[in-house]
């Protein structure tokens, strides 16, 4: 036995397992199911006279890249992974969309058999993680954060609020949540799901924050973050850039809030938004959430190409004619089976694209905030009681901003979807 924790594992993600065979053997028998694991000894043997280093490399990456982009846990059994083996072994991770860890094996406790300088190397590689364990270590898998498939709701998936708290009150009214003694619920069990991009812009930022943070405390709500929210908790913690307009707003009413309200809300809300994962993967597959979007391929995997994605959309490489850029209408190329709710780009009424709808109407620019009910796939909906915000692409309009959006590249046959940061 040992008294080492359980060592918990994010599953599907890419094992790189070193240190010395007798205790890489048991500890995989202990924690792993035999399919997953690709063994560096069992491929030179595949190779036979062809096993030349390259090509046991090549089997094995070809092994553990099949499994990867199927969603399954992959295991590489290795005694010694040089740099390049590691770093090629991680490019198939990052490929995949899916975390790359290592662990190595310490086979006797009493002293640390893996070369220290080998280990202070791994953790300037860029793994997800690093840990070292005893041969008799016990590992735990768990699902990805994102992926909550086994979750069946029912949901009210809220779309972006941006400070706007009196019509977020009215609305959860309507959908049937109610406050007693505290805490937040709904008669019938159902959970609201809220889309990012809580904060900037409305007039009552910090109660529309507080009442999110409330519902999920409560286990009344789920909620992925908006590119507002990470902007905002990135300057609360004293590490953002300059902040856009709508942030400035939220910063100035932040600053005029009485002191308890301001230090409670600058300490929770940077900490629950780092909590949040990029997207949600829901009911069985057939749900997905994210606040900008996901390409299809994103869905149930976790990278940092997925998180700005699902964050941020994707932009052309050109701005508009006020010098902001101009967002692709990714969802023209979507290809999924899963049906993917998101926001980010206001619009006049939800808009249904291929297996897709953005639930963004634009509530802080005078239009309405929208709640929609899954599985009975039904739209409610507040008015907004006025307009709060009005931005370069707003004035002198009513929601203009798909004037400043374009039909996604891949669907022209041309460029890929790259996100990039948009402007506040």
């Amino acid at each position: 036995m040992t008294d080492e924790p359980v060592l918990t594992i994010p599953s599907p993600s890419l094992i790189l397992l070193i240190g010395p065979a007798a205790g890489r053997s048991a500890f995989c028998r202990r924690n792993f199911p035999a399919s997953a694991i690709v063994s560096w000894d069992e491929c030179r043997d595949a190779a036979g006279r062809r096993g030349r280093t390259e090509a046991i490399a090549a089997l094995a990456h070809e092994r553990i890249e099949a499994r990867l982009r199927r969603r399954r846990l992959a295991v590489l059994d290795g005694a010694r992974l040089e740099p390049e083996a590691r770093g090629a072994a991680r490019e198939i991770s990052a490929r995949q969309h899916l975390p790359a860890i290592v662990v190595a094996i310490d086979a006797t406790p009493s002293r640390l058999e893996i070369d220290r300088s080998t280990l202070a190397s791994l953790g300037r590689e860029g793994f997800h993680a690093v840990h070292v364990r005893g041969a008799a270590s016990r590992v735990a898998l768990a699902p990805l954060p994102c992926d909550r498939s086994a979750d069946r709701g029912p949901f009210d998936i809220v779309g972006d609020i941006h400070g706007c708290a009196g019509e977020l009150l009215a609305l959860l009214r309507r959908l049937g949540y109610r406050r007693r003694a505290g805490r937040w619920s709904h008669p019938a069990g159902r959970r609201a799901l809220f889309l990012g991009d809580l904060v900037d812009r409305g007039p009552r930022v910090i109660d529309a924050a507080t009442i999110a943070m409330d519902l999920t405390a409560d286990g009344a709500a789920l909620a992925v973050p908006g590119n507002h929210d990470v902007e905002l908790a990135a300057l609360l913690r004293g590490d953002g850039k300059t902040p856009g307009p709508g942030t400035v707003m939220s910063l100035a009413q932040i600053a005029a809030a009485p002191s308890d309200v301001r230090r409670r809300f600058r300490r929770r809300f940077p900490d629950w938004v780092a909590r949040l994962p990029s997207h949600l993967l829901l009911d069985g597959g057939r749900l997905a959430v994210s606040h900008a979007g996901l390409l299809a391929e994103y869905i149930g995997r976790d990278s940092e190409a997925v998180r700005r994605f699902a964050l941020h959309g994707a932009t052309l490489d050109t701005v508009d004619r006020y010098a902001l850029p101009i967002r692709v209408h990714w969802a023209t190329a979507y290809r999924g089976r899963t049906f993917l709710v998101y926001g980010h780009t206001a619009v006049q009424a939800p808009d249904a694209t291929r297996a897709t709808l953005n639930i963004d109407t634009g509530c802080c620019y005078g239009g309405a905030l929208t709640a929609f009910r899954w599985p009975e796939r039904e739209v409610v909906q507040v008015r907004a009681a006025r307009v709060h915000y009005r931005s370069p692409r707003t004035r002198g309009l009513r929601l203009g901003i798909r004037a400043e959006t374009r039909t996604a590249p891949a669907a022209r046959g041309g460029r890929p979807l790259r996100p990039r940061p948009t402007s506040s």
